[in-house]
């Protein structure tokens, strides 16, 4: 038997609500990907980072490294890693449209897998991309792809958009 370990440190600094409730959510986006507030724990865990230079309204992409640490017990990267990055890409591209003090969420999360990521894929990169915004549910998609261009992974999501009452 192969044994590793794996460490890794993230900020749990709780985030300034009162900061984060005058900012527009592009902004809070944007000040994650540059590293002016902490990328959330989740974020970190599963090492992927956003772009900062790919940020604009309604558009985000991250970065994620598979490994052999998100196996599954074929050997594969276990799909939980590419619909994380998906939800996570989806939902921040929803985030980059929303004025200050809004939050959302994920009602609905689908993820169509086209073929396995190997341990040893190398960056892959996930775009995510409003198509519909509106006034309380944002419709976004999101696609996995290796640096080769290779398609992973295709989703949608649906998220409801939830004002500061």
């Amino acid at each position: 038997m192969t044994r590793r370990s794996r460490h890794y440190e993230w900020d749990a600094t709780p985030l300034d609500r009162t900061l984060l409730a005058t900012l527009p959510g592009i902004e809070i986006i944007r000040r994650v990907a540059t590293g002016h507030l902490p990328p959330p724990s989740m974020a970190v865990t599963m090492g992927m980072d956003l772009v900062a230079e790919e940020i604009e309204e309604g558009r985000v992409i991250f970065q994620g490294r598979p490994g052999d640490h998100v196996l599954n017990p074929l050997g594969t990267v276990h799909g939980g890693f590419a619909a994380t990055l998906l939800d996570s890409a989806m939902g921040c591209a929803v985030h980059t449209l929303l004025p200050p003090a809004t939050g959302f969420g994920t009602v609905e999360l689908k993820v169509n897998f086209l073929r396995p990521i190997m341990a040893d894929a190398g960056l892959v990169q996930v775009e995510g991309k409003v198509i519909n915004a509106g006034r309380t549910l944002m419709l976004a998609e999101g696609r996995v792809m290796g640096v080769d261009g290779r398609l992973y992974a295709h989703g949608t999501s649906t998220c409801f958009v939830q004002p500061a009452r």
